[in-house]
C-alpha cells in the first residue's frame, strides 16, 4: 500500500475513491476528473431513483461505465455487487482514511447545508429532514450509517489487497496529505507522477 509521499507506478485511467460517508469522496473525484481528463460517474446517482428507491438498472449501469477506458467514481454499494465489477477494471484506489472528528464534522456540515438549502441530489431526491438524525434505522439516518461503517475500509483493505493485487492503493490519513498529493500530481494523466515534497512543520 502506498502513502501520500509515494509516487504512483503509472498514471491511472480508472480510479476508485474509497472512504467512509462524509470523507469527501465525490469532491475528490470531481477534482481528479477535471485534472486528469477522466469521466466522473457519481455512483449515488445511478443507485437512487425517485423517492430514494433503488434503481433496477443500477448494476447494468455500473457495468456499462466500468467498461469505458477512462473514469473515476466513488467505491460504494459493495454489498450490492459493485466489487466484482469495479475492482477488476480499476487501476488505482485513493483511500480517504481520515480521523473521526474530520469525517463527522464534514458530514454534519454537509447534511445541514443540504437540508437548509433544499439541495436537489439525485433524481429529484433531497436530504431527509434534520429530525431524521433520531431515526434508529441506519439506512435512513446518515449519521448513524457513518458511525456503523466507520471502520469498514480499515477492515476491508487487507482483503482488497489480496483479491485485487493489480490495484495501486494510496492511503491518506488526513486532508492535508490529500492536498499535498494533489498539488504534486500532473494536470493530465498522460504525464509522469512525482511524489509530493514534505514540509518540515508536517513531520
Amino acid at each position: 500500500m502506498l502513502t501520500a509521499a509515494d509516487a504512483l507506478p503509472f498514471p491511472p485511467s480508472r480510479v476508485l475513491i474509497a472512504g467512509v460517508t462524509g470523507s469527501g469522496k465525490t469532491t475528490l473525484a470531481r477534482r481528479l476528473a477535471a485534472a486528469w481528463g477522466l469521466r466522473h460517474v457519481e455512483i449515488d446517482g445511478l443507485y437512487h431513483g425517485p423517492d430514494w428507491t433503488p434503481r433496477p438498472a443500477f448494476l447494468d449501469d455500473v457495468r456499462a461505465f466500468a467498461a469505458e477506458s477512462r473514469w473515476v467514481t466513488e467505491w460504494q454499494y459493495t454489498s450490492k455487487g459493485t466489487d466484482e465489477i469495479l475492482a477488476p477494471r480499476a487501476q488505482a484506489v485513493l483511500w480517504l482514511d481520515y480521523p473521526y472528528r474530520v469525517v463527522r464534522s464534514r458530514l454534519v456540515r454537509r447534511t445541514v447545508a443540504r437540508q437548509v438549502l433544499r439541495t436537489e441530489l439525485w433524481n429529484g431526491n433531497r436530504e431527509r429532514g434534520l429530525l431524521n438524525v433520531f431515526n434508529r434505522d441506519a439506512e435512513d439516518n446518515i449519521l448513524l450509517w457513518q458511525t456503523r461503517t466507520l471502520h469498514k475500509w480499515t477492515e476491508r483493505m487487507p482483503e482488497v489487497e489480496a483479491r485485487f493485487p493489480h490495484l495501486s492503493i494510496v492511503r491518506f490519513t488526513h486532508p492535508r496529505e490529500t492536498e499535498r498529493w494533489l498539488g504534486a500530481q500532473p494536470e493530465t494523466s498522460g504525464e509522469s507522477t512525482a511524489p509530493p515534497k514534505r514540509r518540515s512543520r508536517d513531520r
